[in-house]
């Protein structure tokens, strides 16, 4: 942990007590966030919030059955009365449709969004293309994002407070951004882990950049490691054994403790894991640290070599720019 970190909070400690610390800063708020399947990191997210009263939760997903369920539970809850939840059907891995949801955003009846949380995210799996022909990892965890955001920008730009949490993983060691193959050769060099790494580290630049470009415009943004929590959906039991030995392969190649044979993750509850979502959505003592990267709901030292080329920033967003066919100047 940083020696300055401004906040209380450790490993343990969870969203359900950072929320109740963050009350007063939760009311009246507009949040939207992206991944919010029932059990999963963004849907508890917004029910440790909910109890606070905010304006308005969006909950925005590719399935709406899915978003739908979760905002059934947390308009179910008692403690929750008057909570306003509205669903986006945003799918991350194609363009076109994310066009859509931010045309959809950009048409709402409130003025502002206050924060956006962008939690949804894919991991590992093998070679698949977004509709537009991109690396799957790539294109939703990274690309699907920077575009709806940008599209979004105005209705974020209009709140008093605007913020912005992403979602990365210390999985960003695994790989730096491919700047020049993030398609792997169209597969032929595939590897899951270093493909989700890059994604990860794509997430923490693009928090650089706009911390860059938009603390002027008073954005406060983070990107954030919510830990390892086993049984959602990102995390899951669909990988066999031989992928969790590809990944200790890959920790041991470059020399990090996880690699050691009788090394494994220290996990979180569900909880746990969503503290840091809490604290990087709302907490104020943060504010002078616009642009840091957190764990364990406070800032954090343990930041690889993938993402402290400062070039990369930049190189990052006209590469997203080219991909995207779009330019967006602040």
């Amino acid at each position: 942990m940083a020696p300055q970190s401004p906040l209380p909070y450790n490993k343990e400690s969870t969203a359900t007590a950072v929320a109740a610390d963050n009350a007063s800063h939760i009311a009246g708020k507009i949040v939207l966030t992206t991944g919010v399947s029932p059990g999963g990191l963004g849907a508890f997210f917004n029910e440790a919030i909910a109890k606070y009263k905010p304006q308005l939760l969006i909950l925005a997903g590719r399935s709406a059955s899915k978003i739908q369920a979760t905002a059934d539970k947390i308009k179910a809850d008692p403690t929750n009365e008057g909570v306003q939840v509205r669903t986006l059907v945003l799918d991350l891995g194609s363009q076109r449709q994310v066009e859509e949801a931010a045309k959809e955003v950009l048409g709402y009846s409130e003025e502002r969004i206050d924060v956006l949380v962008n939690s949804a995210g894919i991991m590992g799996g093998p070679y698949r293309k977004t509709e537009e022909g991109i690396e799957l990892q790539f294109g939703t965890n990274h690309i699907g994002h920077f575009l709806f955001t940008n599209l979004i920008m105005p209705k974020i730009l209009a709140s008093k407070t605007p913020r912005i949490v992403n979602v990365s993983s210390d999985g960003h060691r695994f790989s730096p951004v491919r700047f020049d193959d993030y398609n792997f050769q169209d597969g032929k060099v595939y590897n899951q882990w270093k493909a989700y790494g890059a994604t990860k580290s794509a997430n923490i630049l693009f928090t650089n950049a706009l911390a860059q470009k938009l603390a002027t415009k008073g954005l406060i943004t983070f990107s954030l490691h919510p830990g390892v929590i086993f049984g959602t959906s990102l995390a899951g039991a669909e990988f066999t054994p031989e992928d969790w030995a590809d990944l200790k392969a890959q920790d041991k190649a470059m020399g990090h403790p996880l690699g050691e044979p009788d090394a494994d993750f220290e996990t979180k509850t569900v909880d746990a894991g969503t503290a840091t979502h809490v604290a990087a959505a709302f907490d104020p003592r943060l504010d002078a640290f616009n642009g840091a990267y957190l764990e364990d709901a406070n800032l954090t030292d343990d930041i690889y070599p993938t993402v402290k080329n400062p070039e990369d920033v930049e190189k990052l967003w006209k590469l997203s720019e080219q991909i995207v066919g779009k330019t967006f100047q602040y």
